[in-house]
């Protein structure tokens, strides 16, 4: 007996919801946020390693436990106050955000 193969695609639309639907474009966007946080972990760990600190360290510099460093490193509880505090620990001198081309960069720090 041959088993039925789905595609992905497939797969989201019967179980999130066909694109353009409320549920398909709250999990979408749920999904961007998770993967640009991730992004922005994974600046703080290359920046805290090319600096050879350990996240206890770094913690120590921000005025946080390790955990929370390790937290932040996968993404999780990124805030632009916490993300802020973070780089201006590690030296990073200014940072901007790109809000498109209607609106432009906007300075962080």
């Amino acid at each position: 007996m041959a088993m039925k193969l789905y595609s992905l695609d497939e797969m989201t639309d019967r179980y999130i919801g066909p694109v353009g639907t409320p549920k398909r474009d709250a999990f979408e966007a749920k999904l961007a946020a998770e993967l640009h946080a991730y992004h922005v972990g994974e600046a703080i760990k290359k920046a805290r390693l090319m600096q050879n600190l350990t996240q206890e360290e770094l913690g120590a510099r921000v005025g946080v436990k390790k955990a929370q460093i390790s937290r932040l490193e996968r993404g999780h509880n990124i805030t632009i106050p916490t993300m802020t505090r973070v780089f201006k620990a590690l030296g990073v001198p200014t940072a901007s955000l790109d809000l498109g081309h209607a609106i432009g960069k906007v300075a962080l720090w």
